[in-house]
């Protein structure tokens, strides 16, 4: 039985949360509150000590890692502290993993990064000798190969930095069973200037990352809109901005293509903190 993730979920990074474990608990309350079904943990380190302070301090919350990176985070690691979440907090933690991108994993690795199809191939192996359950894992998916990989292998894809349009053809190739949990960065600011220049500074880092570019090349996008910060026809594809009403709408396109969740990014004038406000209005905005 695949975790129930719900139709809309938060995403925010690991660094984004405080370090003290109250604050954790109690951020998480908040959220749960608030009537997210799933938080979603960017860059996850793999002893999930940020995933296990949600879950012990909430009772109904689902958390999820989007990603456990499979070069830095080992696989015997990963799945002892699984163990002991999911004996404790059944059916409540769902495990993203990904390859990551050449530069970083080789700067923070020393290793070549070689073959990651067959790097993550021999990860899941590992995870399923150490009994990780496949319908409690999932993989950061954007090209067929490995959205073939997370349905034959997992129970379903989390694609990243993509549009409706890669959601309707992630369906498509993942087929109607497997988990399709998209992400989208949104902006609560109706100033197209503003809006974009939040936008902009987000998508900085991953305009650099062939991962992404690749992706967005098969999306149609040219090498100009790839440049100078991206176009405004890239930005305004990658990161919904606007009013309620216009959000609201593109998280819907992505479940009208076929996903089955959209883990939200709220984006904010302030990047290294946790976008609580921005949670409370798209918390309202879903109840209204």
């Amino acid at each position: 039985m695949v975790v129930e993730v719900g139709r809309i979920g938060l995403w925010a990074a690991q660094r984004q949360w405080p370090t003290d474990v109250r604050a954790r608990t109690d951020i998480a309350v908040e959220v749960a509150s608030m009537g997210f079904p799933t938080v979603w943990i960017g860059a996850t380190s793999g002893d999930l000590e940020l995933p296990a302070a949600i879950l012990d301090g909430t009772e109904g919350l689902v958390v999820g890692t989007s990603i456990l990176n499979i070069w830095t985070e080992k696989a015997d690691i990963v799945a002892d502290h699984y163990a002991m979440l999911a004996k404790a907090h059944p059916d409540r933690l769902l495990l993203g993993f990904g390859v990551g991108h050449r530069e970083p994993v080789e700067r923070a690795t020393g290793r070549p990064w070689e073959k990651p199809v067959e790097v993550l191939l021999d990860y899941l192996d590992t995870l399923d000798e150490l009994g990780v359950p496949r319908e409690d894992q999932a993989l950061a998916a954007l090209g067929p190969r490995v959205l073939g990989i997370a349905a034959e292998r997992t129970a379903g894809a989390l694609p990243y930095l993509v549009t409706a349009e890669h959601t309707r053809e992630a369906r498509r190739l993942l087929g109607p069973g497997p988990l399709l949990a998209t992400e989208q960065k949104v902006v609560f600011n109706t100033d197209a200037e503003r809006a974009r220049a939040i936008a902009r500074r987000a998508l900085a880092p991953y305009l650099g990352l062939p991962n992404y570019t690749n992706n967005l090349r098969r999306l149609g996008f040219t090498d100009v809109d790839l440049t100078d910060g991206g176009s405004d026809q890239l930005v305004d594809a990658l990161v919904a901005w606007g009013d309620e009403t216009a959000i609201l709408a593109r998280i819907g396109a992505h479940h009208g293509a076929g996903a089955n969740h959209v883990a939200v990014q709220v984006l904010t004038d302030t990047p290294g903190e946790l976008p609580r406000a921005g949670w409370a209005r798209l918390a309202a905005a879903i109840g209204g």
